[in-house]
């Protein structure tokens, strides 16, 4: 068995469904194939949970309708009679439950589970029925109905012992004796008692890394829309390179920084069965790529630069000028678990304590109950975080030298600088 993860970019068209094929068909292994929601549909619903957890269900209709002829039209390439039968089922299952329940601002969290979750379960019933229609005769599965996660809303964990027994008896009822091909949804899982789930965004990494793990699978491929691997994104440097092997040890540590080419999940069920993982390019597949291994032939050996937009910089300080450190930091990081507040960079004195964090719909709560607790609370916003890895002397002068730039920590081998998003020409080069 290969485990094959496609992104929103590979399937955004009917030219990346009739791709996503032609590579599925070139490998002669049984193969799990694990696909995300297409293009934006992920954004798109989530534009219907806002409008409908407002109780604007003219919006939110509105902006359903607007994801149902963004699938129309790539399934009017792919299938002369246009969207499935089984894809119309679920658009109209969603429409009836976006037109007649009550959605509520404190349940925000389950509702965006229930809607967007939708995203996935249509782009694999698509994909499934093009595989089919093609002769390649896979298997559609729930995975809400395998993947057992606990109930934390919008970032669930997937609990892969009580998920194991489910998942090998769904791959082992599989009928006949050749090529067995499994077309399973990314980013989404289900509790226990049955409700919905998802993983958090970049979460179809993680369900199929968990996947290869529990099927002892001989690899994961992720098909990306970039060559590998490289050292900075090219949507924001020039002069990237491609990393052609890295250790599971760098990829989490990358992943964590904020490297998107991973999410932060994925490495640790693979190390575990020493799985390797590949990334390799969607339109190419003869590419090299790169490889995630538990060794490697060589160590990465040019700066890698990752950057994380839309960071908010918390000061925080007490009235009454008790020690941060010694009493307030337990309660503090309480508080950013319970409202879901993601901290990538922490500096304290005596009194202050200077935390980047992801923009979020939950970052006032957050403050608003910081300051109802008595402290000041100040926000920057309009931030991002650059962490380079492996920096040189040429490289953390070019970026350090910026314009616009709030806070800058270093260690002896990682930069890591907070600063606004309109830095100088300069800082767009590796």
């Amino acid at each position: 068995m290969v485990v094959y993860k496609f992104g929103g970019a590979s399937v955004r068209s009917a030219e990346g469904v009739r791709n996503l094929k032609t590579i599925v068909a070139g490998t002669t292994d049984d193969t799990f194939v694990v696909v995300s929601a297409m293009g934006k549909t992920t954004n798109a619903l989530e534009e219907v949970v806002s409008a409908f957890v407002s109780h604007d269900k003219t919006g939110a209709m509105a902006a359903l309708g607007r994801c149902v002829d963004y699938h129309y039209d790539i399934c009017r390439g792919l299938f002369d009679e246009g969207i499935p039968r089984a894809a119309k089922a679920l658009f109209d299952e969603l429409g009836v439950l976006v037109g007649a329940a009550d959605g509520r601002e404190a349940e925000y969290d389950y509702w965006y589970d229930r809607i967007v979750s939708f995203g996935e379960l249509i782009s694999t019933t698509i994909v499934a029925e093009y595989l089919a229609r093609e002769g390649l005769d896979p298997r559609w599965l729930d995975i809400r109905r395998i993947f057992i996660t606990d109930d934390r809303h919008r970032d669930a964990d997937i609990d892969i012992t009580a998920s194991t027994p489910l998942l090998k008896k769904a791959v082992a009822e599989c009928d006949g004796t050749g090529r067995k091909i499994f077309v399973s949804q990314g980013f989404i899982g289900g509790t226990a008692n049955g409700e919905t789930t998802t993983l958090g965004r970049e979460g179809s990494d993680y369900s199929a890394a968990v996947a290869a793990n529990i099927l002892d699978a001989g690899s994961l491929t992720i098909w990306k829309d970039v060559a590998g691997i490289l050292n900075a994104d090219p949507k924001f440097f020039t002069g990237t390179r491609l990393i052609p092997e890295l250790t599971y040890l760098d990829a989490i540590e990358l992943a964590y920084s904020g490297a998107q080419i991973i999410h932060p999940k994925t490495v640790k069920p693979l190390q575990n069965k020493r799985i390797p993982l590949y990334v390799k390019p969607f339109a190419d597949p003869s590419g090299s790529g790169s490889a995630i291994t538990a060794e490697t032939t060589e160590r990465v050996s040019v700066p890698v630069l990752i950057l994380k937009k839309r960071q908010v910089l918390v000061s925080v300080r007490p009235h009454d000028f008790s020690f941060v450190l010694e009493e307030k930091l337990p309660g503090i990081f309480g508080l950013m678990h319970k409202f879901h507040i993601r901290m990538n960079m922490i500096q304290s004195s005596a009194v202050n304590l200077s935390l980047c964090v992801d923009e979020g719909r939950m970052l006032e709560r957050f403050s608003d109950r910081l300051r109802a607790e008595g402290f000041r609370v100040v926000q920057n916003s309009g931030l991002e975080l650059l962490t380079i890895r492996g920096y040189d002397q040429e490289t953390f002068t070019r970026h350090s030298s910026c314009r616009g730039i709030y806070l800058i920590q270093k260690t002896r081998r990682t930069a890591r600088i907070l600063r606004t998003q309109t830095p100088d020409s300069d800082c767009l080069e590796v």
